[in-house]
């Protein structure tokens, strides 16, 4: 296959309270990619164990391309509370799966052949995840029109300086949330000026294609050079936001590479993500009237 649109990192359980549903950034990213018509492939490990085989069956059955390395460590898990918000706290499990995804030759070969690709944080925390990240990252065709998104993720301090700041130096497109970005700024040193400053000083600084700063309730911005669009944030009756940032990136990204306006593919990103706001779970079937925005 060629320009594929890659997720990479974890693909995990989430054990909500009513059960549990499969979770990862990277397996949302890929799969709402997929919905768009574009050809999306999770990158991750799981153990040889039955969690892990029920991923890849989940993923076999919803159509989802995957390249899933077999470990000698646990399928990752999640355990997921739900505050009265409807906003998700997370208890990552360590030394699982996905920490320890292999780079070999056949997942060089994906490299090669990727248009795009989107990762977190929380998948480097571990070292052996984090050099097979940065080897796709350098094996994938350098290309104007290629896509390197890093989604920051910051959970449980499963992060450093050191690796935001490489991450940062690696993509083309950061996709960050408020919250992350007053630690990321308080981090780097910039912490007394608005947001919008913030994303300014960010894109210069790292010679980035695209901002996409999300904030919840209060709506989300695009900076490109010269340049913000903002969407409100619509107003939905919310089941969970489980996955909601993922549909956002997915959509945007899926929206760019189909030739949209930036200013088309936030909408679409926004209404997307609102709708996954009302289902439970991280991958819902999209509807037809934002497939074919």
């Amino acid at each position: 296959m060629k320009d594929l649109v890659i997720g990479m990192g974890e693909a995990l359980w989430d054990v909500l309270p009513e059960g549990k549903k499969i979770g990862g950034a990277p397996a949302n990213f890929a799969y709402h990619v997929s919905q768009f018509g574009l050809p999306g492939c999770v990158v991750s490990a799981v153990g040889d164990d039955a969690l892990g085989k029920e991923i890849v069956e989940n993923f076999t059955s919803k159509g989802l391309t995957q390249h899933i390395a077999v470990v000698p460590y646990p399928t990752g898990t999640v355990q997921v509370e739900i505050d009265a918000a409807g906003i998700p706290q997370y208890d990552i499990k360590e030394n699982v799966a996905w920490d320890n995804i292999p780079f070999t030759p056949d997942l060089e070969k994906i490299a090669r052949n990727t248009k795009a690709v989107c990762f977190g944080s929380l998948a480097q925390r571990n070292v052996v995840s984090r050099n097979t990240i940065n080897q796709f990252l350098d094996a994938m065709p350098q290309t104007p029109d290629s896509l390197v998104v890093f989604d920051v993720n910051l959970r449980q301090g499963f992060y450093t300086k050191e690796i935001l700041c490489d991450s940062m130096n690696r993509c083309n497109i950061l996709k960050i949330n408020d919250e992350e970005l007053v630690i990321v700024s308080r981090m780097f040193g910039y912490p007394g000026i608005d947001l919008q400053d913030k994303c300014w000083i960010l894109l210069g600084k790292y010679n980035l294609k695209m901002l996409i700063l999300t904030c919840g309730i209060n709506g989300s911005y695009v900076f490109t050079p010269g340049h913000v669009s903002f969407q409100p944030t619509p107003t939905v009756e919310v089941a969970d936001t489980v996955g909601a940032g993922d549909s956002f990136t997915a959509a945007f990204i899926a929206s760019i590479l189909k030739g949209k306006s930036v200013a088309d593919a936030h909408r679409i990103a926004v209404e997307t993500s609102a709708y996954v706001c009302t289902k439970k779970g991280a991958m819902p079937i999209l509807p037809e009237n934002i497939l074919n925005a």
